[in-house]
């Protein structure tokens, strides 16, 4: 079974946080078109991504799909029997190994003991009868006759531990190499079935196309949910307020729409973990952290868009049946509260963050800069683009895992994150303000 290794460039991830979240927001306000059909794109797309569990074919209403299924568990199946041999086959190889190193050291070590016994007995036989050398040369032979016996000792149990281990090495051996074999002649099956599929895809799709039937009037029923697709697309823009205060909503919901796109990546990411762990029993090392760094950043900056929404979770009992203006009122007196939480929240991120890129092991101007070693100028005139490519230069923290993605730009996320929520909360602040004076 071939092996999966590939480690994200830190390049990647960033550029994937970046640019996926613009092409989603892009595609999701195309107009959508009135006579929807299968997708050569997206078909590929399937078929790269879900191609071994016969998805591609689901997506153009083949059922042939489902022969795809039992190939893929068998490759899950004998996976998983081949990782339980293998444990098996190293435990017993461990057991193996040491017996053998027990028996080469304890037979050196009987050897030299063997060999040093006429000389220590003859050294015994020189020695007068009583004396202190004849003692000292009588527990020198004693210990070589005691090394001998416990030599012995050692050597045949670990003969018995290892005469025992071998047949159970060459079994878990065999078993391995078996469901090994089971997993790799169904991934090269599932291999070869997704390439032919490749070259039969488009004629799939004419297929599928064909066989859409014409578009017919809406019922009723499809009516109110297109209604109340659309009423809920609105709705966010609802939020955003007149006057001055609409420009920090608008960036509360932009923001908020583009960080919710990152739960389409984890998708993806996870899905490319477990296949990679399972399938091809190579589990990355960067899948689990990328992904809870990123919905730690997307906590943070989803906090102000939260706040424009009112999603917050709130006990508003007394709050709710208030008119507009006793609202407002007592929105503003709890607005304190809520300003000491966001500005402590800002104050100690932009600290977080400045140590972030100031640690010892930071090597780059900036680093230098951080740290109070050059100028802010000269830190600006000495940025160039080895600063940005060599690999050797790090710029602040960075994670002690194998990935070791650099910590300090989530860090400044927490910035970011904290400004956003202090100044939609300047904007909640105008507007609560704005129906205290108009009194609606």
């Amino acid at each position: 079974m071939p092996s999966l290794e590939f480690t994200l460039p830190h390049w990647a991830y960033w550029a994937g946080l970046i640019l996926f979240p613009l092409i989603a927001m892009s595609l999701a306000k195309r107009p959508k078109t009135e006579n929807p059909k299968y997708s050569a794109p997206l078909g590929y797309m399937i078929l790269v991504t879900g191609g071994m569990m016969g998805l591609h074919r689901f997506y153009l209403k083949n059922l042939w799909g489902l022969l795809f299924i039992p190939v893929f568990l068998a490759i899950l199946v004998g996976n998983n029997q081949s990782a339980g041999a293998r444990a098996d086959l190293s435990d017993a190889a461990n057991i193996v190994r040491m017996a053998e190193t027990t028996i080469q050291r304890e037979t050196e070590r009987m050897k030299a003991a063997e060999d040093s016994l006429p000389g220590l007995r003859a050294d015994l036989a020189a020695t007068e009868e009583g004396s202190f050398a004849r003692r000292s040369a009588e527990k020198k032979v004693a210990r070589a006759e005691e090394r001998l016996t416990k030599g012995t000792e050692t050597v045949t149990r670990a003969q018995a531990e290892r005469d025992a281990a071998l047949p159970a090495e060459t079994e878990a051996k065999a078993r391995y190499d078996k469901w090994h074999n089971v997993s790799a002649y169904a991934f090269y099956l599932l291999l070869a079935a997704m390439i032919l599929d490749a070259v039969l895809l488009p004629g799939m799709l004419k297929k599928a196309n064909a066989s859409i039937p014409p578009k017919q009037e809406l019922t009723e029923t499809e009516k109110a949910l297109k209604a109340l697709e659309e009423e809920e697309l609105k709705d966010d823009s609802r939020h955003v307020s007149s006057g001055w205060t609409g420009w920090i909503d608008r960036l509360s919901l932009i923001c908020g729409e583009f960080v919710s796109y990152w739960a389409v990546i984890a998708v993806f990411v996870y899905y490319f973990e477990v296949i990679s762990r399972y399938v091809f029993n190579s589990p990355t090392s960067w899948a689990h952290e990328s992904m809870y760094l990123m919905f730690g950043m997307q906590y943070l900056i989803a906090g102000a868009y939260a706040m424009l929404c009112e999603s917050h979770v709130r006990v508003d009992i007394f709050y709710a049946p208030l008119s507009r203006p006793k609202k407002a009122w007592a929105d503003l007196l709890t607005s304190v509260f809520f300003f000491i939480f966001a500005g402590t929240l800002l104050v100690t991120s932009y600290i977080f963050a400045f140590d972030a890129i100031a640690v010892p092991t930071g090597n780059s101007v900036i680093s230098d800069w951080a740290r109070g070693q050059i100028g802010f100028g000269e830190m600006l005139t000495s940025l160039n683009l080895a600063q940005w490519t060599d690999p050797a230069i790090r710029w602040g923290e960075i994670s002690f895992n194998e990935w070791e993605i650099p910590l300090w730009p989530m860090k400044w996320v927490m910035v970011i994150g904290g400004l956003l929520l202090v100044l939609q909360g300047v904007s909640k602040l105008a507007q609560d303000l704005r129906a205290v004076v108009k009194g609606a």
